[in-house]
């Protein structure tokens, strides 16, 4: 069966709002069928560096441990890849039937143009 983990830093830094909106979003999307890995929207903002910062939750629906080791994503609004970068985030470890959020950093230097921060999607790259 599913669970929803925060990781350590998570746990102790997320205010309760958001902790109760994740876990309303994972209840919704942890029943459902999915592929393997799915990455669930929560959230998207930028930063005082024009970073674009794409929080989702990260649902590992298989029986062994995922990890983001040189794992190329992107984020797309309206069909565009706005953003597209590779992630190896060794404290990252995604057990297995477990569901957990994280955000993701794309420099500036990944962005193809400007988000609308509404909508948009983080999906693998090929």
């Amino acid at each position: 069966m599913q669970k929803l983990t925060f990781e350590a830093s998570w746990d102790k830094a997320l205010p309760s709002k958001d902790r109760e909106r994740i876990a309303d979003i994972f209840k919704e999307t942890c029943s459902q069928h999915y592929p393997t890995i799915k990455l669930t929207p929560l959230w998207q903002a930028t930063n005082h560096r024009g970073e674009l910062l794409i929080t989702v939750l990260v649902h590992n629906f298989s029986g062994g441990v995922f990890k983001f080791n040189n794992t190329k994503l992107r984020y797309i609004e309206k069909n565009k890849v706005i953003a597209e970068h590779t992630f190896s985030i060794p404290p990252l470890s995604i057990q297995p039937e477990t569901s957990m959020p994280w955000a993701f950093i794309f420099p500036v230097e990944g962005l193809n143009g400007q988000a609308s921060l509404v909508n948009g999607n983080l999906e693998f790259a090929d």
